[in-house]
């Protein structure tokens, strides 16, 4: 997890993400990662809109967005 959200900042990626929360319910989020810390990580979330702290931890997967170039010819 650490190597995705470390590659994720450097490169400017955005992830899909499932997140475990406190109370136990499981979220699906895309998310810009800003800054990974120890055992946190803050990034933009699109579904809060807002700048959120993550728990490594709690992170249950990770998929990078590839976004295509379309060609018009």
């Amino acid at each position: 997890m650490r190597k995705t959200l470390e590659r994720a900042v450097n490169y400017g990626e955005t992830l899909d993400m499932m997140y475990l929360a406190k109370d136990g319910s499981i979220t699906k989020r895309r998310v810009s990662v800003l800054l990974v810390g120890d055992s946190s990580f803050r990034a933009y979330c699109y579904l809060r809109q807002s700048k959120r702290t993550f728990v490594i931890e709690n992170v249950l997967a990770l998929v990078p967005i590839i976004e295509r170039e379309r060609a018009v010819i």
